[in-house]
């Protein structure tokens, strides 16, 4: 099989059976909504339609707005339109850290360049959401909670293992955001997954509350992302 049919047999038979802290739950995009399904495969049909090689960039578990809509890492229907070339008509979605990613891919040579060298999912490759006094669900990520974190930690790590055997370098590792980074150390420590890990501030944080300094990050992103490539 190519890299991409790899990656959408791994989407397709991804579920979590485990259980969770009261107030949390996980969204799985690819049961909830069909042309999550026919859009993320068209993704990596377009652009892992292919054997090579890649390094992986690791996020902390996708958003509602972004795979948790389209089913491709930090993209929003937005981005996958504009820059992917690929229409969602079921959804509409605009998601921060997408925005900082495509800049970034773009500043870098554009997606099939991007796509060609770099693999991005998470530990945790499902949406998790938390439910606040108000009832109203808002994105997580999967350390906010010890109890969340101690109850999804095997799966992260044998959704890690399945990531890396689908022919990834993992001599050098791109980690975004510093206290994913702090947990991902700890399980690496423990299970030997990746040689070394380059930590770079997440999209979202970047957006939020650095964007003045957003050229900055791009141009510390395509520094790490080039080294190697």
């Amino acid at each position: 099989m190519t890299f991409g049919e790899q990656v959408v047999e791994f989407n397709s038979n991804l579920k979590y059976t485990g259980k969770l802290p009261t107030g949390f739950q996980v969204m799985n995009p690819f049961l909830d909504n069909p042309e999550t399904f026919s859009v993320m495969t068209a993704f990596y049909k377009k652009f892992y339609n292919d054997h090579k090689e890649r390094k992986f960039i690791i996020g902390i578990n996708p958003s509602r707005h972004g795979a948790g809509v389209t089913g491709v890492p930090f993209t929003d229907t937005k981005r996958l339109e504009s820059a992917c070339g690929i229409i969602m008509e079921s959804a509409r979605t605009h998601e921060v850290s997408s925005v900082f990613i495509y800049d970034m891919i773009e500043a870098l040579g554009g997606v099939e360049k991007f796509y060609s060298k770099f693999y991005i999912n998470s530990p945790f490759p499902l949406a998790i959401t938390r439910q606040t006094k108000n009832g109203v669900y808002l994105n997580a990520n999967y350390y906010d909670d010890k109890e969340l974190f101690s109850k999804v930690e095997d799966f992260m790590i044998d959704s890690l293992k399945k990531h890396i055997s689908l022919g990834l370098d993992v001599s050098e590792v791109f980690v975004l955001g510093v206290k994913n980074a702090t947990f991902l150390k700890k399980i690496n420590d423990r299970e030997k997954l990746f040689g070394n890990i380059t930590v770079l501030e997440h999209p979202r944080y970047i957006q939020q509350y650095k964007s003045k300094e957003k050229e900055l990050y791009i141009d510390k992103y395509l520094i790490a992302l080039n080294k190697n490539s």
